[in-house]
C-alpha cells in the first residue's frame, strides 16, 4: 500500500446532492495521468455513484459521474503514518458533474425497476431491447451504475445492476445504445395470468432464473484500443445457485465486440469465473469491479458480504481481495445451450462437468494489518473513520513508470460509503443516515510482468 485519502461524508457536490456512492466505478480521464519531477502523480479520476441513498428506499436520483482531480506523493517507509498525515500521499479535490439522461433529455432515475419499455428500433444497425422503466406512468429509464469504461471519442460505457444492461453515453452523457444480455441473465418471473416468463427487472423480489436482485454486472472494463468490453455479474444467477450465498460462486464473464459504432455490439465469448467463498460456511464472496491486463489475465475485486466495515454493520472484514483470473483455457459458453435458462452452468452451485471455469488466484488483499497500519487504518473494532470501508467495489491501473521496475502498477480502488452521513441532501430533501462514513480511497503498487508494455498507458490515454 503507497497511498491514502478520503473525501467526507458530509462533502456535496456541484448539484447540491451528497458526494458519495462514487466507489462503485472509477476509471482515470484520458491523457490526465502524469509523473511529475519531483516524483508526485497528478491526475483526474472520473467517479461514478450507484443509485443514491437508497438504505430505507430507492429515490429519483439521477445517474451521474464526477471528475476529481488528485495528486499521489506515495509513501514507502515502514514507520506508520498517523490518520491525517496519511491523507497528504493521496490528495483530492472535487472539480465536477456530468448528468446522464436519453436522447429525449429525460434523466435516468434511481427507482426500483416497476416496468418494462418495450424495444424500439433506432435506425435500421441500432435496435433498443426492452429497458426498466421507473414504472408505466413515469416512463423514465432505471439505472443502478455500476461499471464504467471511458472511451477514446469521449463516449463512455456504464454496467447496470437493474437490467443488468451495459449503456453507451455520449461525452454530454446522452444514452446512445443499449446492450441486453443472454436470456439466461435476464431477470424472469412467471406471469400468474399466462403462467409463461415475462421480464421483471424489480430489485425487490428475486426472479425465478436470472440474475439475482442487485447482483447484476457490477464489473465493467475494455482492452486497451476499446475494441472489445467486458461484463460479469456480481454472482451466479438464480439458475446457476445464485438464490443462496453457498452455491452463487459460478458467476458469468461476458466478452462483446464493440469495434465497429455503426453495427450492433456482437457478444464473442462468455466464461464461468468461480469466485472465493469463506471456508468456515461457504459463503461467496462476490465480486465489485473487473480490470483488463491482457486478452486472456484480469483482475477481479472481490469482498464479504454488506455486513463488513465501516458503514454496513460489523466492524471485522474477512476478505476484500483484487485478485486475478485466466480465461486460456476456459470454455467458451456463448451461444451454446447455457444462454438458455433452462440449461444451468451449476445447478444448486456445482459446475457441470462440461464446463472448464477460468482459474483463480488471490492477489492483493485490502486487509493486510501492516500495511493498513502505516496509513493509521485497521480492519475491526473499534467503530470510528480509522476504520477500512465495508463496500470497495473499483480498480483503476496506472503505470508506476520506474525504468529500474518497469513491471509495476499503481493500482487505484474506492470504496462505496451509500451516502451515509448525518447531514445529507439529495434530490431536493436533507437526510440523516445515523452514521458519518466518509468516501475512502486506496492505492496500491504491484508487480504484473504478463501486461504488454504501454497497454495500460494506451488504455488512460498517455
Amino acid at each position: 500500500m503507497v497511498a491514502f485519502g478520503l473525501i467526507p461524508a458530509a462533502f456535496r457536490e456541484s448539484t447540491g446532492d451528497t458526494f458519495g456512492g462514487v466507489g462503485s466505478a472509477i476509471a482515470f480521464k484520458r491523457g490526465t495521468w502524469k509523473k511529475n519531477k519531483d516524483g508526485t502523480f497528478s491526475g483526474t479520476l472520473t467517479v461514478q455513484p450507484d443509485r443514491g441513498f437508497n438504505i430505507i428506499t430507492t429515490i429519483d436520483y439521477q445517474a451521474r459521474q464526477h471528475q476529481v482531480d488528485f495528486t499521489l506523493i506515495p509513501y514507502y517507509a515502514s514507520t506508520p503514518l498517523s490518520f491525517n498525515d496519511s491523507q497528504t500521499t493521496l490528495q483530492l479535490n472535487y472539480k465536477s458533474t456530468l448528468l446522464y439522461s436519453e436522447i429525449t433529455r429525460n434523466p435516468t432515475t434511481g427507482l426500483d425497476a416497476l416496468g418494462v419499455r418495450k424495444g424500439i428500433s433506432l435506425g435500421p444497425l441500432q435496435i433498443a431491447p426492452p429497458e426498466p422503466i421507473a414504472n408505466a406512468t413515469f416512463n423514465r429509464i432505471t439505472i443502478d451504475a455500476e461499471g464504467l469504461v471511458l472511451n477514446k471519442d469521449g463516449s463512455f460505457w456504464v454496467g447496470d445492476e437493474y437490467g443488468p444492461y451495459v449503456y453507451l453515453f455520449s461525452g454530454t452523457g446522452i444514452l446512445l445504445k443499449s446492450i441486453a444480455p443472454p436470456n439466461a441473465i435476464l431477470p424472469f418471473q412467471i406471469d400468474p395470468v399466462t403462467s409463461k416468463p415475462v421480464l421483471n427487472f424489480t430489485s425487490v423480489v428475486d426472479p425465478v432464473t436470472g440474475r439475482e436482485g442487485n447482483q447484476g454486472f457490477e464489473g465493467l472494463t475494455a482492452n486497451p484500443s476499446g475494441s472489445m468490453i467486458y461484463a460479469v455479474l456480481q454472482s451466479a444467477t438464480i439458475q446457476d445457485g445464485g438464490a443462496s450465498k453457498t452455491t452463487s460462486r459460478f458467476t458469468r464473464f461476458l466478452a462483446y465486440d464493440v469495434s465497429n459504432p455503426l453495427l450492433p455490439p456482437t457478444l464473442k465469448a462468455e466464461y464461468v469465473v468461480p469466485l472465493p467463498q469463506k471456508a468456515s460456511n461457504g459463503n461467496t464472496f462476490a465480486q465489485s469491479e473487473v480490470h483488463y491486463l491482457t486478452d486472456t489475465q484480469f483482475l477481479i475485486l472481490a469482498r464479504d458480504a454488506d455486513g463488513n466495515g465501516d458503514g454496513v454493520g460489523n466492524e471485522k472484514s474477512t476478505y476484500k481481495s483484487i485478485d486475478l483470473f485466466d480465461i486460456s483455457n476456459a470454455t467458451n459458453i456463448a451461444h451454446t445451450k447455457f444462454d438458455d435458462p433452462a440449461n444451468p452452468i451449476s445447478p444448486n452451485g456445482t459446475l457441470v462437468s462440461e464446463i472448464t471455469p477460468a482459474l483463480y488466484q488471490p492477489f492483493v488483499t485490502l486487509l493486510d494489518k501492516v500495511q493498513l497500519g502505516r496509513f493509521g487504518l485497521h480492519n475491526g473494532k473499534p467503530l470510528d473513520p480509522t476504520l477500512i470501508c465495508g463496500k470497495w467495489e473499483s480498480i483503476a491501473l496506472a503505470p508506476v513508470e520506474d525504468p529500474d521496475f518497469p513491471d509495476d502498477y499503481f493500482i487505484f480502488t474506492v470504496a462505496d460509503n451509500d451516502f451515509q452521513t448525518t447531514n445529507g441532501f439529495i434530490v431536493g430533501q436533507p437526510y440523516n443516515a445515523g452514521a458519518d462514513v466518509d468516501t475512502q480511497f486506496m492505492v496500491f503498487r504491484a508487480t504484473l510482468p504478463t501486461v504488454k508494455r504501454g497497454s495500460v498507458q494506451q488504455a488512460i490515454g498517455i
